[in-house]
């Protein structure tokens, strides 16, 4: 059955995807077995070549790719070039990368002997999710390639185009060597359990991770289900800076990115933190994505909204306290998926937004008495259900910040949000396969705890407003 595409802004079609048959999935997986013998007898540099013509090809047809991912996706289009130079740096990278094969141990060049998406005979799935489709689908395909691994890649079904434009910059591979197949999770759950994957990358919820799990029969998953992670903001912090921080971090992309966007305030600055964020997010421009100065643009569909608008009414219900927004709206009349940026403050301990993923532009507060029961409160929600990725944490005494953090069992650790490598805009990303493909430092393990510290934040160019940015 065709998926119909529409532009969430707009509403406007813009074309229809099929879902692949079992036939189309046989297809694409038996002519990755055809390549897969000559394809890991390519020399590494010439592998590196080719990898660098995708690179070349993808940042020649960056603005083009980036105008029809804005369409698809409501993202604004200095968000979807961000995602567009992401992609051509994976590729570049691990072109750079791929000398290195035949010393690592893993095949993947990364030096580090994990084996996700490096050394064996089978082909690689990647699983790519709505909100960072073109990264993803670029930085799994790319470390499969350079280990001389084929690949085959599925886009989200509510915005696939963009990523089957992005397939195209793969012709100059060999035959088979990269396959695209489309479709919903069904078709997720059959790529992944097919005997001739034995790899899949997949970035997703955690039930369908788990459903990933169940069918995949002991292969090599590398999956990302974590939230984004809380933010954590001391007494001494710096609220010029860490405000419009947390502000971008948490609503970019509408919300829908990797952060959850609960916030642990130490109560001595909380009532200031509130009336600071209120000024900051309230004169964002929530408008079409088409325009250059629009910060936040729709919600992927009209389900993500309503669902959104269930959990502010949940929490609210729960006794928290409505700052600012709380419904869907028509900017500009526009008849698309569009949600008002949204502050609850007093949320309380236990209540919906520690227990579930809000992804839409939505700020939650909580009041605390210190950073340690602001660690406390996250590990606690993680054990309920929540499974975060770890914290920023804003502080204006970094190394006491970062004693305090010994005491924490695992995750990923930002104290006043440092640059790391090259990520630029996605210096705050805790997907481990964008992070290792763009440079950034790496968690070997999951229950590894990782802190990255700057002794105090710096305002970054990329930040709202995005009318600075003028894509």
């Amino acid at each position: 059955m065709d998926q119909k595409i529409t532009n969430p802004a707009t509403l406007v079609p813009l074309g229809a995807v099929a879902d692949s048959s079992a036939d189309d999935i046989e297809r694409a997986l038996t002519a990755a077995a055809g390549a897969a013998p000559a394809w890991r007898e390519v020399p590494a540099a010439e592998r590196a070549a080719l990898l660098r013509n995708i690179a070349a090809r993808i940042g020649a047809a960056a603005r083009e790719l980036a105008g029809l991912s804005s369409r698809e996706s409501g993202q604004p289009l200095c968000e979807s070039l961000d995602a567009v130079r992401a992609a051509v740096a994976s590729f570049e990278l691990y072109a750079a990368r791929a000398g290195q094969n035949a010393g690592d141990g893993d095949g993947d060049g990364d030096g580090n002997g994990d084996d996700r998406g490096g050394a064996g005979a089978g082909t690689v799935a990647v699983v790519a999710p709505f909100n960072l489709a073109l990264p993803v689908m670029a930085a799994g395909a790319a470390r499969a390639l350079a280990a001389g691994r084929c690949v085959v890649c599925k886009p989200p079904i509510p915005n696939p185009l963009a990523s089957l434009e992005l397939f195209k910059t793969f012709e100059a591979l060999p035959a088979g060597a990269a396959g695209i197949v489309t479709g919903g999770a069904q078709v997720a759950r059959a790529l992944i359990a097919h005997p001739q994957i034995d790899a899949a990358m997949f970035t997703g919820s955690a039930a369908e991770g788990r459903e990933l799990e169940d069918v995949a029969g002991g292969k090599v998953l590398d999956l990302e289900t974590a939230t984004g992670g809380v933010h954590i903001v001391c007494g001494s912090a710096d609220l010029d800076l860490a405000v419009p921080a947390i502000a971008w971090n948490r609503l970019m992309n509408g919300g829908q990115g990797w952060a959850s966007g609960h916030l642990y305030v130490e109560r001595s600055v909380v009532a200031e933190l509130v009336d600071r964020m209120h000024q900051c997010i309230g004169f964002l421009d929530v408008d079409d994505p088409a325009k250059p100065s629009t910060d936040l643009g729709p919600l992927i569909s009209a389900d993500a909204a309503r669902r959104i608008e269930d959990q502010v009414g949940r929490t609210l219900r729960d006794g928290a306290k409505l700052i600012l927004g709380g419904r869907r709206f028509r900017p500009s009349g526009l008849p698309g998926h569009f949600f008002q940026p949204t502050i609850l403050s007093d949320v309380r301990p236990g209540s919906l937004p520690l227990r579930e993923e809000i992804a839409g532009p939505v700020i939650t507060v909580t009041p605390v008495a210190d950073l340690a029961t602001a660690l406390g409160l996250w590990a606690e929600s993680a054990r309920s259900g929540l499974r975060s990725a770890g914290a920023s944490i804003y502080t204006g005494d970094a190394e006491a910040a970062a004693r305090d953090l010994q005491a924490v069992a695992g995750g990923l650790f930002r104290i006043n949000d440092p640059t790391v490598g090259t990520l630029g805009p996605f210096s705050g990303i805790p997907h481990r396969a964008i992070r290792l493909a763009l440079g950034a430092a790496r968690t070997v393990e999951r229950s590894d705890r990782q802190i990255e510290i700057s002794p105090a934040i710096e305002r970054k160019a990329w930040w709202f407003p995005y009318v600075d940015r003028r894509a």
